[in-house]
């Protein structure tokens, strides 16, 4: 196997010493136009490539920043990265991303990963819902930023949507049109997105003069379109069926859709659905889908300008001041909730 190329080799090649090719590299404006080109021309024919790891550790900054989500198979979080990457790139820095898959074990493994290679800080979306694994990370020093969850009991900076008002939108649409028996297809209910969206739901029910017994709840282990079909499934043998359903995220509620369509039930006129996201897929569903629309582009650029604002070499690191940022949700209604009750 061939061995890699060094910058003494370079050094050798060009007949000069390891800190002239080092100057070259880093501040060639300090190295004499034809010294220079000598060392760029042995660079090019050795086909060096300098080490951007051992850059990093001498000067003990990364150009890296991690991104920790609960699923890349969720559309929504691709668009979260799609923000942040755009964010950093502007910054001249990189995004490594890793799906901790729901899993706080993954999640804790990641951050290990994220610390031995001393990225420039880490937006993360929490698996854990018990904060261990934050707490473990926090002593790494590396600032983070929380993506999709307010920083309860923490310092840091967040980003979020209120979730509360997720939820309330979702229920007072449907109540709005009628529906008076509504199920809750919730997902993992460690979650705190999934508890916020249900309180939500509740505070909606209570407007309307109705009490949480109208709201059944469905929980299901993951946040995906096969637990949305299994919820769809307890959902079509329940003898009092309810008549609306409000899912925790879209993936869900394309499962419960599947789940219909394949037991012959019509949507909107036998049952309502509401999915929450206003993920790309959700308009071009078979019904479209009514969704809670979150803006995920603009929530991971600015947890990505957070971050870059608390990691800035001048005087911006000093004067930050950690902010939680809560935008707000937009309920964007299509054809799977226009049944006429």
């Amino acid at each position: 196997m061939a061995q890699s190329v060094g910058i003494k080799d370079v050094a050798r090649v060009a007949g000069v010493s390891v800190g002239t090719v080092s100057n070259v590299i880093n501040r060639p404006d300090t190295v004499a136009t034809e010294t220079r080109a000598r060392v760029l021309s042995a660079i090019d024919r050795l086909g060096y490539v300098r080490s951007e790891s051992a850059r990093q550790l001498r000067a003990g900054r990364s150009r890296i920043m991690g991104l920790l989500v609960l699923d890349m198979g969720n559309p929504f979080f691709v668009d979260v990265a799609r923000g942040a990457e755009r964010a950093a790139r502007r910054a001249g820095l990189g995004v490594m991303v890793c799906n901790s898959a729901q899993n706080p074990g993954e999640e804790a493994e990641y951050l290990s990963l994220f610390a031995e290679q001393r990225v420039r800080g880490v937006l993360l979306t929490p698996a854990d819902a018990t904060g261990r694994n934050i707490e473990a990370f926090r002593r790494h020093n590396i600032p983070f930023v929380l993506v999709d969850r307010v920083a309860e009991g923490t310092t840091e900076c967040s980003v979020s949507v209120d979730d509360v008002a997720g939820g309330a939108l979702a229920v007072r649409h449907l109540v709005d049109a009628g529906h008076r028996s509504l199920a809750y297809v919730s997902g993992p209910p460690g979650l705190n997105q999934v508890r916020d969206r249900r309180t939500g739901a509740l505070e909606a029910l209570a407007e309307a003069g109705l009490g949480p017994d109208a709201l059944r709840e469905l929980p299901t282990e993951r946040l995906d379109v096969a637990a949305g079909r299994d919820a769809g499934a307890r959902l079509l043998g329940l003898a009092d069926r309810p008549t609306a359903v409000f899912c925790a995220n879209d993936l869900l509620a394309l499962g419960v859709l599947q789940a219909m369509y394949a037991a012959g039930v019509g949507v909107p006129d036998d049952l309502a659905i509401v999915g929450y996201d206003d993920i790309e897929f959700a308009a071009a569903a078979a019904v479209p889908l009514t969704s809670v629309r979150q803006p995920a582009v603009t929530m991971g650029a600015m947890a990505a300008d957070l971050l870059l604002e608390e990691t800035e070499e001048d005087g911006a690191a000093r004067a930050h001041e950690h902010r939680r940022v809560v935008l707000q949700p937009e309920l964007v209604v299509r054809r799977s909730s226009l049944s006429a009750r």
